[in-house]
């Protein structure tokens, strides 16, 4: 682990300029995106129950935060931008960073900032109808059985993402300022809705028991429910592990990634808990179940109809915060992976080429639609590069046992073995429950094998 320390081991010509809140503010925008104004109502179907369902929150986020955890850790000992695809290289070799760096850009990445474009897209036809995703600009048909369609939504997704790159690509400080106030006025509006619930309510206490209105619902339901939940529930919490890609523009990075992390994880933590208490007291668990706007309903419930603006107007902003963010760190994993000081702008300090061939390939993404059957094929893939990013922290210790290591992981070595067999259920899970999908993922991330030793061969490396 020579380059643990890239101050002096290797000059990425990045800046420091996110200081503690901008890191953590990064890290809460991130994560904080539509899951938590949708998930709650499609969690009901499978587990009714008001108290498992809070109780399902609460192991998600110890869940999340064991892996913060772990991370932080490892984003102490190696403060370098690319994050997670450095720690995967120092443990297991240069493939396997790769390999991530591979995915993360091929779909992941792209893919999250092409579906948060649309999302963006569609709440943002709620106020401007001629503009939605259901009004199309023209049509061609392809062939017998498929046609092609472009709506005004997509190119109003297409404009948001170029206008995001852009503002990322000429500074770090306008990305930073973008993050902080949107993920600021996201958290105040779910402390507000969380206060106002409260004190409103429906003026029905929350049913506590285990399956109101369900008869004979058995523990081995419940059980059940309760996984389904919470493999939900993970990917709500999606994203926390970003800013560690940023890590190379972190001031004292020793202190500060570590304290987002985990400063991050418990606030969301929270905030998600309280949320979910508003619904529950706004809604019985029977008219819930199978509602995907969950956070507008509850709020017309509480509020009548005319809120309804209000919470399409809270999640537009929060999809907006979560776009920036991910437009934001994606291109430092990829810049972390080129060496060549080229990527890195001279006169903006931004890994500038990373950033628009993100912005090319996500825009290809947001055109085509094909970044919701690609999500669908890298979650197992996903689930399983986190279980060997915690795991590496093993590896390292072991490995590398001299470097200094500013923090260590808290309950270690229980803390990350809890995230790793907790991560290898959900693994498990989706390897039975969507086979085909978790082989396409294991597929897609083959192919990169060979382009791997191709970049090696042409970059001289033996």
């Amino acid at each position: 682990m020579d380059n643990i320390d890239p101050a002096e081991k290797r000059s990425t010509g990045l800046i420091r300029q996110l200081g503690l809140f901008d890191s953590t503010m990064m890290m809460v925008g991130i994560v904080i995106g539509s899951g938590i104004f949708t998930t709650t109502g499609i969690m009901a179907q499978s587990l009714p129950s008001a108290g498992l369902i809070l109780l399902a929150w609460a192991v998600g986020g110890l869940l999340t935060l064991a892996g913060a955890l772990t991370y932080a850790e490892l984003g102490a000992a190696m403060p370098q931008a690319g994050g997670q695809y450095v720690y995967l290289r120092e443990a297991y070799g240069t493939l396997y960073g790769f390999l991530f760096g591979w995915i993360l850009f091929l779909v992941t990445m792209c893919g999250s900032i092409a579906a948060l474009g649309v999302a963006f897209a569609e709440y943002f036809g709620y106020f401007f109808p001629s503009l939605s995703t259901e009004k199309f600009i023209f049509s061609i048909a392809i062939s017998e059985n498929y046609t092609y369609s472009l709506s005004a939504g997509q190119v109003v997704a297409l404009v948001v993402i170029i206008v995001l790159s852009a503002f990322n690509y000429i500074g770090v400080i306008f990305g930073k300022i973008i993050q902080n106030i949107v993920t600021v006025i996201k958290i105040g509006t779910l402390l507000v809705f969380a206060a106002v619930g409260f004190a409103i309510g429906n003026g029905t206490p929350i049913d506590f028991s285990l399956a109101p209105g369900v008869s004979a619902l058995s523990f081995g339901r419940l059980f059940i429910g309760f996984g389904v939940a919470l493999i939900a529930i993970t990917w709500a919490f999606d994203g926390w592990n970003n800013i560690s890609y940023a890590a190379g523009e972190i001031k004292n990075p020793k202190r500060n990634l570590p304290f987002a992390l985990v400063f991050g994880t418990v606030l969301i933590t929270v905030l998600y808990i309280l949320v979910n208490y508003v619904y529950l007291a706004a809604l019985p668990i029977s008219e819930m179940a199978g509602v995907v706007r969950i956070a507008e309903k509850a709020t017309t419930t509480l509020y009548g109809s005319a809120a309804a603006g209000l919470i399409s107007a809270a999640v537009l902003v929060s999809v907006f915060g979560a776009l920036n963010g991910a437009i934001f760190v994606g291109p430092r994993v990829y810049y972390a992976m080129a060496v060549d000081r080229l990527f890195v702008h001279p006169r903006y300090k931004t890994p500038a080429f990373a950033i628009l061939i993100q912005a090319v390939w996500s825009c290809i993404l947001t055109v085509t639609g094909t970044f919701e059957q690609l999500f669908t094929y890298v979650v197992f893939i996903t689930v399983l590069f986190y279980i060997l990013t915690v795991s590496s922290v093993y590896t390292l210790r072991k490995k590398f046992p001299d470097p200094p290591r500013p923090y260590k992981t808290w309950g270690y070595p229980v803390v990350p073995a809890v995230f790793i067999i907790a991560y290898s259920g959900i693994l498990l899970n989706t390897l039975l429950e969507k086979p085909v999908e978790s082989l396409a993922g294991l597929g897609f991330t083959i192919i990169g094998i060979p382009v791997y030793y191709l970049w090696r061969k042409n970059s001289g490396k033996s």
